[in-house]
């Protein structure tokens, strides 16, 4: 496909994106600019200077609210894509209202009481829809362990294994690649498989 062809397709759909911190401001960043047609961000935060190490906000935008905020960046970068922004703390009762008409969710949240939440939300309210969770993306290095694994309609990007702890903190890069896998596996998703890449 050519990237024209690939954008007619990708701006009739819509993408939830739950966070808007390290992997939800990255992942939606790099769909927009591919040409997503629609974007359902959703986060109650504000940005801190502690964020800027690994999220897609700038030093003149600490004390902003993440969703608002992201949406004047997406914009900036692709104004085609419509970024509809929640200022919102997400739930077991608002998420499906929020993100019923999308066609994928894609869950960026930092704590893992957060992360089941969504799982079994979208599970009960939204069975058919592909739900693409990030899960192991703290420190530095080891970019073998990075993975997707597949689930029916769950898909988990990252190494499963090295959790965010104060002496394992996230960062740029590790986060970076999580957030642009789980954006890539909505692009096979969306796409289908590349069948120019070697098997």
């Amino acid at each position: 496909m050519t990237f024209e062809q690939i954008k007619k397709v990708l701006k009739t759909k819509t993408v939830g994106i739950a966070g808007c911190g390290g992997l939800g401001s990255n992942c939606a960043v790099a769909l927009a600019r591919v040409g997503i047609g629609k974007l359902v961000i959703a986060d109650f935060d504000k940005i801190e200077e502690s964020n800027l190490n690994r999220q897609y906000f700038f030093h003149d935008q600490i004390g902003l609210p993440k969703a608002i905020t992201l949406k004047e960046n997406i914009v900036r970068i692709n104004p085609d894509t419509i970024v509809e922004s929640h200022q919102v703390f997400l739930d077991k009762d608002n998420i499906p209202e929020i993100f019923a008409e999308c066609d994928i969710i894609v869950e960026a949240f930092d704590k893992t009481d957060m992360k089941e939440m969504i799982m079994k939300t979208v599970s009960n309210h939204f069975p058919d829809k592909y739900l693409i969770m990030g899960i192991g993306m703290a420190g530095w290095g080891a970019n073998n362990l990075f993975t997707d694994k597949h689930f029916d309609k769950l898909i988990i990007c990252g190494d499963g294994v090295n959790e965010i702890a104060e002496n394992n903190p996230p960062l740029a890069p590790r986060v970076g690649i999580v957030a642009n896998m789980q954006a890539n596996v909505v692009l096979e998703i969306l796409l289908g498989k590349n069948v120019n890449q070697i098997k």
